[in-house]
């Protein structure tokens, strides 16, 4: 009786996605297939991204990046949860605020640019005002989906035992709406990298974004992959960060107890 092929675990064939990436991209300058002035080879980008490793510039555009990114998130939690809690509960403010949510949450970011030049300029505030716009809607959306989702059985049975709001909110309400919070703050921490590094890109403000805009001006097409690249390692990480938290914070919950990480 033969043995059944095995294929390989997650992460390997994670990393053989990643090898046969990089030997493709390898391989398209190396060719002739896209001129090597506008794709460096692989080789040559990886080169100067671990060169970057050691400069404290970089560093100091990571922190910039990162600071507009966290601070702009924890921003957009925060309203996003007190306002949802607050709308969620109650049927009237549901129903008076759907039109606006609706409109409003549609809009892009990016065309909050002009106001966000105008009113802060170049600077940090700029970067939070469109992080904080677009990752609210994020996370007011779930939060409102997870309220309305609690059951109204066990609403009724807490507010017969004579259970005030505030207990209700912490006992009843909390626990549906987690699970829908962490969705929420995963989605938003991506978009709210997306917005940080484009805030730089467009507006000019310090990170990753204007050195990327500043490396294509100059013409140090390589370093600007490298930059590039340096985003995409930023978003796995922050995933794999969120991921790990919303694991850590829902370990009693079906969804996460039968969740098989590969």
């Amino acid at each position: 009786m033969k043995t059944p092929l095995r294929l390989p675990a997650g992460p390997l064939l994670g990393m053989a996605g990643i090898a046969g990436f990089l030997l493709t991209w390898e391989l398209i300058p190396r060719t002739g297939l896209v001129n090597p002035a506008y794709l460096p080879p692989a080789s040559d980008v990886l080169g100067i991204f671990f060169s970057n490793l050691a400069l404290g510039a970089f560093w100091t555009a990571v922190g910039q990046t990162m600071t507009g990114w966290a601070l702009g998130l924890l921003i957009a939690a925060t309203a996003a949860v007190i306002l949802g809690l607050i709308i969620g509960s109650s049927t009237f403010l549901r129903r008076a605020t759907n039109s606006t949510i609706e409109f409003l949450r549609p809009i892009p970011s990016v065309a909050l640019i002009p106001l966000a030049v105008l009113l802060f300029g170049f600077k940090l505030e700029s970067t939070l005002l469109l992080v904080v716009y677009a990752s609210f809607w994020q996370v007011l959306i779930q939060v409102l989906y997870g309220v309305a989702d609690v059951d109204p059985v066990a609403s009724n049975t807490a507010r017969s035992f004579g259970l005030g709001r505030l207990d209700r909110i912490r006992y009843v309400v909390w626990p549906t709406t987690l699970p829908y919070l962490m969705t929420g703050i995963r989605l938003a921490a991506a978009v709210a990298l997306i917005l940080a590094i484009t805030a730089g890109l467009i507006i000019g403000s310090p990170g990753l974004g204007n050195e990327i805009a500043l490396a294509q001006s100059g013409g140090a097409v390589a370093q600007m992959y490298a930059l590039v690249l340096t985003t995409g390692v930023l978003g796995i990480v922050i995933n794999m960060g969120m991921r790990f938290v919303e694991r850590r914070t829902l370990r009693w919950h079906s969804s996460v107890r039968g969740d098989v990480v590969v």
